[in-house]
């Protein structure tokens, strides 16, 4: 009898599907937790490297990135960081 065993990729994905919700600030949660459950699933292995370093980041400063109170710096500013900012303004068709 074999078991099937969830790859290094499940895993990544569903500890950073922990970390989206478990932000400390509420409002990342939502934000942050929202996307990651419609996209991470779909996200290739790149832009997780892109999520994970901005869930490494704080939740206040992010959310002022998200915001627009303060401009994002190019080591943030990826495709990855824009489509979770048009996740939640909609200001541009979201492809999920």
């Amino acid at each position: 009898m074999s078991h099937s065993t969830p790859d290094d990729s499940d895993i990544r994905r569903k500890r950073i599907k922990i970390r989206a919700w478990r932000r400390g600030m509420r409002e990342m949660d939502i934000l942050m937790g929202r996307f990651v459950d419609a996209t991470v699933d779909s996200l290739p292995e790149a832009e997780l490297d892109d999520l994970e370093a901005l869930l490494d980041a704080e939740d206040d400063v992010v959310f002022r990135w998200l915001s627009r109170a303060e401009p994002v710096p190019p080591r943030y500013d990826t495709p990855l960081f824009r489509r979770i900012a048009a996740f939640h303004t909609h200001e541009k068709p979201i492809d999920l």
